[in-house]
């Protein structure tokens, strides 16, 4: 059975191309912004990696980050943040707050694979 990979961001495109990239390897969840991937979580589904936007409509990606940390079920799934902000203060944020990787917009899914590959890779070690 495939992991499941839930994307989060308001720009269509940014998902279309996570969906295209990993739905070999992943079932991807597209939610445009995070209230609706909290209602989605909150129905009983984990992710096995997020991957969301910082700047999103309704709650943004710290407060996100944030509720995802706080919660006994998803606290340990394994979340990535993107932005086109490369300042390193929005950087330190998330990563402070609970995210476990900030990836640059404009990406390449191959790098963003590698790094979730790494985090599994880790995960498994403890």
């Amino acid at each position: 059975m495939k992991k499941t990979l839930l994307a989060l961001d308001d720009e269509l495109s940014i998902l279309k191309i996570l969906d295209f990239y990993f739905n070999k390897s992943y079932h991807v969840v597209a939610k445009q912004n995070g209230k609706d991937a909290l209602e989605w979580m909150q129905q009983g589904v984990i992710p096995d990696v997020i991957i969301a936007d910082v700047n999103m409509p309704e709650i943004n990606g710290l407060d996100f980050i944030r509720q995802i940390r706080a919660s006994g079920f998803f606290k340990n799934v394994p979340l990535i943040m993107l932005s086109g902000n490369e300042g390193s203060s929005d950087k330190i944020k998330c990563l402070k707050a609970g995210a476990d990787d900030y990836v640059i917009k404009p990406f390449n899914p191959e790098e963003l694979e590698a790094r979730i590959d790494n985090i599994f890779r880790r995960i498994k070690k403890i």
